[in-house]
């Protein structure tokens, strides 16, 4: 018996995307808005996205990393050098709402994919273009990948300030966060394009982007000019935030308010600590002394394993949780309980399990509607 097909309810599901990404940060954004709804059409180069190359494989060309980004799309093979091609992705483009592309914009006119030339076979086109540094700056055009802008962007420098080495997050990061603001970017065009009828460029810069997304924390004392005190918000950089050792565990948590305070020295039986140390008497001098404050913590939560310390904790109304491994995360009983994985069979990779969409719509759902799909594995229906 045939399947029936996943209805697309998402409140994207009559805009129609050209996805001319690879890597992890375009294809991430364009898979929350097929997750949304929309249309997307893949267009790759004839060796395919370098993501379908990083293992593990059922069969190669299809890793994780590849299939996490890319469900909900269609794939369509494109040389982008070959006119016949070209025309292809241009009759494509006419009759699309988006384009959204991360190849360098230099690269983009001098094959005629760029926006004056879509623009002009397609006047409402959103044309977005996500790219490592601003066009208006002395940088553009440099090549760029996540590490280089956790580098660029103050977020291993941060670390260095932490503990004086300089390190990656392991997650790409910028990636994702940039991945993001490209989906408001979009949608954000979709709405100006639904009020006035006009389509526009939008250029999304990696570094500016996390320059602002870092800065947001960190600004610190350079807020005001002349500046009030050093950059940096003293709690994340402390060397003592945690997590915390517990008797069998590590535990997160986050004493924070007065209100906290006070719940917490009454478990630990110092409820007079407020009032005899001027450095806890409040939460900026908790902040201003963030390091003593931390190891106050550490020293308290060894007295306990972390099951003990959950329970009591969230009895005093204490924010804490237990530090989980990324296994954990496949049997967690919050997970579980929201059904938060899918299964869905791949016609070529079996049963995988996905995260899905974390938004809730109560009218317009997201959805997984699609499987990653293989390399060029919609050709006949956009090329012929």
């Amino acid at each position: 018996m045939k399947k029936q097909p996943i209805p697309n309810h998402g409140p994207l599901k009559n805009i129609k995307i050209l996805d001319l990404t690879t890597v992890v940060m375009g294809p991430s954004a364009t898979q929350c808005l097929g997750d949304l709804g929309a249309e997307i059409i893949k267009v790759e180069q004839p060796n395919g996205d370098s993501m379908r190359l990083i293992g593990p494989f059922k069969n190669p060309g299809m890793g994780p990393l590849y299939m996490m980004a890319n469900r909900n799309k269609k794939s369509i093979v494109l040389d982008l050098k070959n006119e016949a091609d070209k025309k292809v992705l241009l009759g494509l483009a006419s009759q699309v709402d988006v384009v959204v592309s991360n190849i360098r914009p230099q690269a983009l006119k001098r094959l005629g994919l760029d926006y004056e030339t879509i623009s002009g076979i397609n006047p409402e086109v959103i044309f977005c273009s996500a790219v490592g540094y601003g066009s208006a700056g002395p940088l553009s055009g440099n090549a760029v990948y996540d590490d280089l802008m956790q580098a660029a962007s103050g977020i291993s420098g941060l670390f260095r300030s932490v503990d004086g080495l300089p390190r990656y997050a392991p997650i790409n990061l910028c990636d994702r966060v940039v991945g993001l603001y490209v989906v408001i970017a979009i949608t954000s065009a979709l709405n100006h394009l639904h009020q006035t009828g006009e389509g526009q460029e939008i250029e999304v810069p990696m570094f500016e982007t996390m320059a602002q997304f870092v800065l947001s924390d960190h600004m610190g004392g350079a807020i005001f000019k002349p500046p009030l005190g050093p950059m940096g918000y003293k709690r994340l950089l402390s060397t003592t935030r945690g997590p915390y050792p517990t008797l069998d565990g590590d535990l997160s948590l986050v004493v924070y308010t007065n209100a906290h305070w006070r719940a917490f020295l009454e478990l630990v039986g110092d409820q007079g600590l407020m009032e005899r140390d001027p450095r806890f008497e409040s939460q900026e001098s908790r902040t201003q002394n963030a390091v003593a404050v931390g190891a106050y913590l550490a020293e308290k939560l060894l007295t306990r394993g972390n099951v003990e310390w959950l329970n009591i904790l969230k009895d005093a109304d204490i924010p804490a949780s237990p530090v989980n491994s990324i296994e954990d995360l496949l049997n967690d009983p919050h997970l579980a309980e929201v059904d938060f994985f899918e299964e869905m069979e791949h016609p070529s990779q079996g049963t995988l399990k996905l995260p899905k969409f974390p938004i809730q719509f109560s009218k317009s759902p997201a959805s997984i509607r699609l499987h990653a799909p293989t390399l060029g594995e919609n050709n006949a229906d956009y090329k012929s």
